[in-house]
């Protein structure tokens, strides 16, 4: 907003523009001078005069850009992109411009021949367990007969490279290869399996993707997990022509969330898949931020995986969907079950995108805390703080306290977290420690 001036209690407050006409034509001249903005991704619509209290201010909507437009810089240097956190704004890393031009290709990211690996980096067992899964999903499919060298070409899996042999994708070497392989494109591959069932110990079974004692790769991932998500899953007594009934719209959406989460990863990126269990919550989390905004993903209709080709052979053992459907579908069921909300929250440097799924309409002391008469999850609570200092800049761990009605002790434990994890910044000592967002 052109002619508005906040004041130190974040009230806002109109002062007359001279000349609007003039200052909106100037600003319409500079953003389309691709000199100074690399591509103007406003509408008309964007820009209007509005009369607050009799005086002139112009409003100025600026949208998500489309991932094929990113970056967006100025001045004519891809180092000048600044990206939106909180209410500053900071100059991107090269590691996120990295990421920016990955997503902004056409081809998603796991369509890529990897000329410099053969296809003995395919791990059999793996494969053998695809098919015959694909077998049971689609009996008689004609790609059932192929060898496997043709299969995996039909699947996406694999390809012909400038040397006209056989390579594996990054969706094959991913999808089927071994850890130790997988590593070699992707040096922060990690995929990380937690279920912390107490306090006492970090953890109370774990399986990793470089433990040595299994493949490691994304498919074998998913059903270990899944395997072990589904476990605690109440199973409600149900017959359908003799058969007991055992899948319920919990399990399938359970499936939809992780599948979301290994096909929506950047690899490239830090910090790896995490997937925690605990008694009465799911968190998934993986690298990379959304493709589009979270509103348009919770609303559906719009799918734009970053491992399309990953989500296809997914699709082709009937796991995940592709119409845009797979999250609304989760908070859905979420309502239907009378559950607390799904959260999904995004966090920078690195880019990683998590979603809270709490197994409960109310939850227990160890993970939930009360804000007036409502139970929020722990990353509910962390997004709640999050919010409010984004309305007021400098806090205390006091004022955090009183309002989320927190202890001071854990207010603190909260605020520490979120610094941990690059959100916040710790400014000062002891009582006089403030906090904000990172900039």
């Amino acid at each position: 907003m052109l002619g508005v001036e906040e004041h130190p209690d974040k009230s806002l407050h109109a002062i007359d523009l001279p000349d609007p006409e003039k200052l909106t034509k100037d600003f319409w001249d500079m953003v389309n001078n691709t000199q100074k903005v690399s591509v103007n991704i406003l509408s008309g619509k964007d820009v209007s005069t509005e009369t607050v209290d009799g005086k002139h201010i112009v409003v100025i909507n600026v949208p998500r850009a489309d991932r094929s437009y990113n970056p967006v810089y100025i001045d004519g240097n891809p180092l000048n992109s600044y990206r939106r956190n909180g209410e500053g704004d900071y100059k991107c890393t090269d590691e996120e411009l990295k990421a920016m031009y990955r997503d902004a290709s056409v081809r998603t990211q796991d369509m890529l021949v990897l000329d410099n690996f053969g296809m003995d980096v395919i791990n059999a067992e793996s494969l053998r367990s695809y098919r015959q899964r694909m077998r049971l999903s689609r009996p008689g499919h004609v790609w059932d007969t192929l060898e496997d060298g043709e299969f995996l070409i039909k699947l996406g899996a694999a390809g012909f490279g400038e040397d006209g042999k056989r390579h594996p994708t990054s969706a094959g070497l991913l999808m089927f290869g071994n850890e130790y392989d997988i590593v070699r494109e992707y040096p922060n591959f990690f995929l990380d399996y937690r279920e912390e069932y107490d306090d006492v110990h970090r953890w109370t079974d774990r399986f990793i993707s470089s433990s040595g004692d299994w493949s490691g790769n994304v498919y074998d991932f998913y059903f270990r997990a899944y395997n072990k998500l589904q476990l605690d899953l109440k199973v409600p007594f149900e017959m359908n022509g003799g058969l007991r009934v055992d899948d319920t719209p919990v399990h399938k959406a359970i499936r939809e969330a992780l599948a979301n989460c290994l096909v929506n990863a950047d690899y490239y990126g830090r910090g790896g898949v995490v997937v925690i269990k605990k008694h009465d919550s799911v968190t998934l989390s993986n690298p990379g931020s959304f493709r589009i905004g979270i509103d348009a993903a919770i609303s559906g209709g719009f799918s734009d995986p970053r491992n399309g080709t990953m989500l296809k052979m997914l699709n082709m053992i009937d796991i995940g969907e592709r119409a845009g459907s797979g999250i609304p579908n989760i908070y859905r069921v979420w309502h239907d079950q009378n559950w607390v909300e799904p959260t999904i929250t995004q966090s920078f440097e690195p880019d990683r995108t998590t979603l809270s799924l709490v197994l409960s309409p109310t939850i227990g002391d160890k993970s939930a805390i009360k804000t007036g008469d409502k139970l929020m999850t722990k990353e509910a609570k962390k997004q709640f703080i999050i919010d409010y200092i984004t309305e007021h800049p400098m806090v205390r761990t006091s004022e955090i306290a009183e309002i989320a009605h927190l202890k001071a002790s854990r207010a603190r434990d909260y605020l520490s977290e979120l610094v941990s994890e690059g959100i916040l910044v710790a400014e000062g000592a002891n009582r006089n420690r403030t906090y904000r967002l990172k900039s």
